[in-house]
């Protein structure tokens, strides 16, 4: 039994399985994974996520209840769930990522949706059996008195599910996306808004990633659920039970990520890099192709830069990490299209026979990223919003001298945005001269720049972040 346990949709590792059956694991995607994978290890916390793909699925089905540890793989300790692959795509596509994602992150195209009917009532009851699944899961891996920490959008349902079963746990909610303010929020249908806002009041401890997010939790379960909300002693009490909430950003391990990205594999890159780069000044973007990161706006940005300064010229270069995501939604296979034409529109207006502008990168390739960061002379993170972003922390501490240009709508604004160069992520004209400020940025303030930006960015490390929640949870709530 376990004492400290994590539940996430994604896990510390994937799976992928050949022709032949032979199973390749490798590390998972996603800051989450990012934030939490060393960490959870040190700690000796069972991890509980689900599997995703067959590969997944395969090395569940190897393992005894689904705990890869056990049967030999170097996870840490680690329990992966094999749900039905229809009602995970329900629960997963429809419902997490197509309906409470797009809520927290404004991004419904308002005129046209969404529309709430009896279809997405089946997706939601496969939502509710998804939550069910790591419930139970949870309360069979549990020691008496366990303390839980439930991860993400995916799982609104899982604190209350699991209060239910397991009364005698230390139950912790965590929300690495934004929350939306109560007039967006009350897009969902009236009965779901109220389960989901309840599902996380079944912790004891529900925790944001700024005061902005924790402030539009509150929000919502005042006007949605007429609970009693204390803005000042951050308590929300509904129904006999009285829920914490916490703000607790997350920064990097800066020592455990120099250390990897100075391994041969990003050595190696950074050689590659170097010799299709030259010695121009380079511009880094490194993430997902996912709505909310904006980087069709980035990429019209850059494209004002080149059109407003003629004489960056064969002097710079963009280099685009834009890693796919999320292809089985027609709305992300469509976003992934149109950067990668806006790409081609700048290749076609302004590269030369000794000069290409623009270096679009679409394969996933972590050691690549790390490189990238290291030979970064400007990094550009302009989400239309964003949870917290750990790009733009990662970037100052492998850049020795890196300038970073930032979307007010990110989380990380909070801590860094006094060091960064803030821009209205809906402005390209902004953002272009943002960029071209970082370009020639003098010396002595982009090394001031950057160091404070690193200061800030490794101050509340994984350790420390898992560290305060499991600290919150030893609170006395009676």
């Amino acid at each position: 039994m376990n004492s400290v346990l994590v539940a996430s949709n994604r896990g510390p590792v994937s799976f992928t399985v050949s022709d032949d059956g032979v199973l390749t694991m490798k590390r998972g995607g996603g800051g989450l994974v990012s934030g939490l994978s060393g960490v959870a290890k040190d700690y000796g916390v069972l991890w509980v996520c689900a599997a995703l793909s067959d590969g997944d699925r395969s090395a569940v089905r190897q393992s005894p209840s689904g705990r890869l540890d056990q049967a030999g793989y170097d996870t840490g300790a680690l329990r992966m769930l094999d749900i039905l692959p229809a009602t995970f795509h329900r629960a997963y596509n429809a419902v997490a990522n197509s309906t409470l994602w797009f809520v927290n992150h404004l991004l419904y195209d308002i005129p046209n949706a969404p529309t709430f009917g009896s279809r997405f009532q089946r997706e939601w009851e496969s939502y509710r059996d998804y939550n069910g699944a790591f419930a139970l899961a949870l309360a069979e891996e549990a020691a008496h008195g366990a303390r839980v920490m439930v991860q993400d959008y995916h799982l609104t349902l899982t604190p209350a599910m699991l209060r239910a079963e397991r009364p005698d746990l230390r139950i912790a909610h965590f929300s690495h996306t934004p929350w939306a303010p109560p007039e967006y929020f009350s897009l969902l249908p009236d009965a779901v808004a109220h389960e989901v806002l309840e599902g996380i009041l079944g912790a004891d401890h529900a925790g944001f990633l700024t005061e902005r997010w924790a402030a539009a939790f509150m929000d919502c379960c005042e006007r949605l659920l007429g609970a009693q909300v204390d803005r000042s002693g951050r308590t929300v009490a509904h129904e006999g039970r009285t829920t914490r909430v916490g703000v607790h950003a997350l920064g990097v391990d800066g020592e455990a990520l120099w250390a990897r990205a100075c391994e041969p594999d990003v050595e190696s890159h950074m050689a590659a890099l170097r010799d299709e780069v030259g010695d121009r000044k380079l511009i880094v973007r490194i993430d997902r192709t996912e709505l909310s990161k904006n980087i069709v706006r980035g990429l019209l940005a850059y494209r004002e830069f080149l059109a407003a300064h003629p004489e960056w010229h064969g002097r710079v270069v963009h280099l685009a990490f834009a890693y796919p995501s999320r292809h089985d939604l027609p709305e992300y296979r469509e976003y992934t299209a149109s950067v990668q034409r806006c790409a081609q529109e700048i290749e076609d207006e302004y590269a030369t026979e000794d000069w290409n502008p623009l270096i679009l990168n679409v394969n996933d390739d972590y050691p690549r990223s790390l490189a990238a960061y290291r030979l970064a002379d400007v990094l550009l993170v302009n989400p239309i919003r964003d949870g917290m972003n750990l790009v733009a922390k990662e970037g100052p501490v492998l850049s020795p001298r890196c300038a970073l240009v930032l979307s007010r709508e990110a989380g990380a604004a909070a801590e860094l945005g006094e060091h960064a160069l803030v821009v209205n992520p809906y402005d390209v004209i902004d953002t272009a001269g943002a960029l071209h400020r970082a370009l020639v940025m003098p010396e002595d303030e982009r090394m001031r720049r950057r160091d404070s930006l690193e200061a800030a960015a490794t101050a509340l490390p994984p350790q420390k972040w898992l560290s305060a929640q499991l600290d919150a949870l030893n609170y006395d709530f009676s």
